[in-house]
C-alpha cells in the first residue's frame, strides 16, 4: 500500500526518505538506506517450506482465513496435518477484499453499505498492487491459476495538481511527464554549464568530465549549447500529423524552473522508483479478492465461516479455543498447535491465554488509520478527454492524496477510480463523514485536475480500514523501539501458539508480508512437531 508523502506526524515517511534517496543516489544510495532501516532488499522467500508428510495425527487450529491464515493451512494439510480454520467473516481473504455489486461492509459506528457498482466494475479497496520482486504472493497466483495483468503504477500523462503552492501553476494541473522535462533538463543545464566553468575539475579527471557531461546532456535534453529548451517527450502544443498542417506540430513550451520550483510538483519525482512501487506492477485480473478465492478453492472445506473466537488457552500437552458459531452456539475447541493470524489490533482486545511479556508484547504496535473509496464513473473522461490511462493524479490534499485511475477496462464506457487514500489524521476525518458526504467529498476533491469530475460520479463504496471491526487498522506501524523490544517476542511461539501475518514481517501492508510470516511459522511448528 502506498502512503502519503508525508506520515500523520507531519514528518517525512520512512517510503518517502526511501525515494528521495533513490531521487538522490540512485539503486546503490537507495540500498543503502533500505539496510540501515531494515528493510530486506526483496521479498525473502520465493516458495514454500518443504515440510513433507510427518503431520499426520497432528491438529493445528488457525485463528484467521486471509492469506496468511490460508497459505498456513494450505502447506499444513499438504504436510498431513488434520487442520481447521476459525474465520469470523463470511467470506475469506482478510484485507484480501475487493467490493463488487452485492458486497457489503458496515464499520464500527457507521451506516450499512452495499455495492451497487454496475456488473463487471469493482474496487480493492484493501491490497490493490503487487510488486514483481513479491516472490511469494507471485508463487500463489501462479499455482492457484490467477491470472494477472500490468497495474500502470506510474503514468508521465497522468496531471500533479497541487492548490497550494505558489506561481503561476499553481492550482493546474500539469503533466507528470512536463514536470518531470522541466526539472531534470534546468538542473541538467545548470549543473552542465557548472561543469563547462571548471566547477568539478578537481573531482573528476578531463575525460570523466566530458562523459559527465554526455551523460547530462542526454539526461536533460541540453542543445549545442547546453541549454534546455524543452523536449517532444513533454508532450506537443499542436500534436504532429499529416500533411503540412498540422504537419510537424507545434512542441510545448517549457516551465520555467523557478515556476516549477514554487508550485512544489518537483515533490512527486524521483528518478529511481521506489523499492515497494515500480512504475508497473501486477494485479488480478477481475479484483485482488481472486487470489483468496484462488485458495478458497483448495483449502474451504477447512475453513468454518461467520465463526469468532471468544478464548484461548494453551497448556503443556495442547490448546483449546472457544468460539461462537454463527447461531451464537459456544463450543472449545481441541487441538496440538494454533497459529493465530488475527490483526494485533484485535488480538490485544481479546481472551488469550498466554504468558505476561507475550501480552505486553501484543500491545506494543499501532496500526494505520487507511481509508479509500472507489467512485463509479458514467464516462471514462480521463481517457476520452485527457488521454490518461492508468496511473495516479498527484494532489496537495492529505484528506485526498491520490486519484487512482483505473488499469483495467480500457476505452469501455465506465469505470471505478479510486478517489482518495489518505492516511493517519486525514484518514480519521474523512472516515468521520456519512457513506455520502465521503462521495461528495471525492467528487469535489477531484474537480482540482478534471473540471468534469463530480458531474461524472454516480456512486461509490468507501473503506475505513481503522473502524472494519475484525480489522481495526490497515497495517502494523512498528517503530524503532517496538520493532527491538515486542517484535522478536512475538516472531517466536508462546507455548503452542504461532503468531503470523504482515504485521510480524517487514513487508507490513503487503500480503507478501502475511504469506512469508506463515511460511516461517509452520515451518517452526512443524520442526518441533516432528520432535515431540
Amino acid at each position: 500500500m502506498t502512503r502519503d508523502l508525508m506520515n500523520s506526524s507531519g514528518g517525512v515517511s520512512r517510503r518517502s526518505f526511501l525515494e528521495s534517496l533513490g531521487g538522490m543516489g540512485g539503486s546503490a544510495l537507495l540500498m543503502a538506506g533500505m539496510s540501515a532501516l531494515g528493510f530486506g532488499i526483496a521479498s525473502a522467500n520465493a516458495s514454500p517450506p518443504a515440510l513433507g508428510e510427518g503431520g499426520k495425527g497432528k491438529k493445528v487450529i488457525v485463528l484467521g482465513a486471509g492469506v496468511a491464515g490460508m497459505a498456513s493451512a494450505y502447506e499444513l494439510s499438504k504436510a498431513g496435518y488434520e487442520v481447521m480454520v476459525i474465520e469470523a467473516r463470511d467470506f475469506a481473504g482478510g484485507r484480501c477484499q475487493t467490493a463488487r455489486k452485492g458486497f457489503k461492509l458496515t464499520e464500527l459506528g457507521g451506516e450499512a453499505q452495499e455495492c451497487d457498482f454496475d456488473d463487471g466494475l469493482y474496487i480493492n479497496h484493501g491490497p490493490w498492487r503487487i510488486p514483481y520482486h513479491h516472490h511469494s504472493t507471485l508463487h500463489y497466483t501462479k499455482l492457484f491459476n490467477v491470472p494477472l495483468e500490468v497495474f500502470v503504477n506510474d503514468n508521465d500523462a497522468s496531471y500533479v495538481a497541487f492548490a497550494k503552492g505558489k506561481g503561476p501553476l499553481a492550482g493546474k494541473a500539469i503533466r507528470k511527464g512536463q514536470i518531470a522535462a522541466d526539472t531534470r533538463g534546468s538542473a541538467a543545464e545548470i549543473l552542465a554549464k557548472q561543469v563547462r566553468q571548471g566547477a568539478l575539475d578537481q573531482q573528476m579527471t578531463a575525460e570523466d568530465r566530458e562523459k559527465f557531461l554526455a551523460y547530462l546532456t542526454h539526461e536533460g535534453y541540453l542543445n549545442a549549447d547546453l541549454a534546455y529548451r524543452g523536449t517532444d517527450g513533454r508532450g506537443f502544443d499542436v500534436d504532429p500529423g499529416a500533411g503540412l498542417d498540422p504537419g510537424p506540430g507545434k512542441m510545448s513550451t517549457p516551465n520555467a524552473l523557478t515556476d516549477v520550483m514554487q508550485s512544489n510538483a518537483w515533490r512527486v519525482l524521483t528518478s529511481v522508483a521506489g523499492y515497494e512501487q515500480q512504475r508497473t506492477m501486477f494485479q488480478p485480473v477481475g479484483g485482488m479478492d481472486q487470489i483468496a478465492k484462488g485458495f478458497e478453492r483448495q483449502i474451504g472445506k477447512l475453513i468454518r465461516y461467520s465463526t469468532v473466537v471468544k478464548k484461548y488457552r494453551q497448556n503443556d500437552k495442547g490448546v483449546e479455543v472457544t468460539v461462537a458459531g454463527p447461531g451464537g452456539k459456544t463450543e472449545t475447541l481441541k487441538a496440538d498447535y494454533c497459529i493465530c493470524t488475527i490483526p494485533l489490533s484485535v488480538l490485544r482486545q481479546m481472551d488469550i491465554g498466554v504468558s505476561a511479556k507475550f501480552k505486553e508484547a501484543i500491545g506494543g504496535v499501532s496500526y494505520a488509520l487507511v481509508g479509500k473509496i472507489g467512485l463509479q464513473m458514467k464516462t471514462r473522461f480521463w481517457e476520452e478527454k485527457h488521454g490518461i490511462y492508468g496511473g495516479h493524479v498527484y494532489t496537495d490534499n492529505p484528506e485526498i492524496n491520490t486519484i487512482t485511475l483505473p488499469s483495467t477496462g480500457f476505452q469501455s464506457q465506465k469505470g471505478v477510480l479510486q478517489g482518495y487514500y489518505n492516511f493517519g489524521a486525514s484518514a480519521a476525518k474523512v472516515s468521520a463523514l456519512s457513506v455520502k458526504d465521503r462521495q461528495e467529498f471525492a467528487a469535489q476533491g477531484g474537480k482540482v485536475a478534471f473540471p468534469e469530475y463530480a458531474d461524472n460520479v454516480e456512486t461509490s463504496f468507501s473503506a475505513a480500514w481503522h473502524r472494519i471491526e475484525h480489522n481495526l487498522g490497515g497495517w502494523a506501524e512498528w517503530n524503532e523501539e517496538s520493532r527491538r523490544d515486542a517484535y522478536p517476542i512475538l516472531c517466536e511461539p508462546d507455548g503452542r501458539l504461532y503468531l503470523a501475518g504482515e504485521h510480524l514481517s517487514y513487508l507490513t501492508g503487503w500480503q507478501a508480508g502475511g504469506i512469508e510470516s506463515a511460511w516461517q511459522q509452520i515451518a517452526k511448528l512443524h520442526k518441533r512437531a516432528q520432535a515431540a
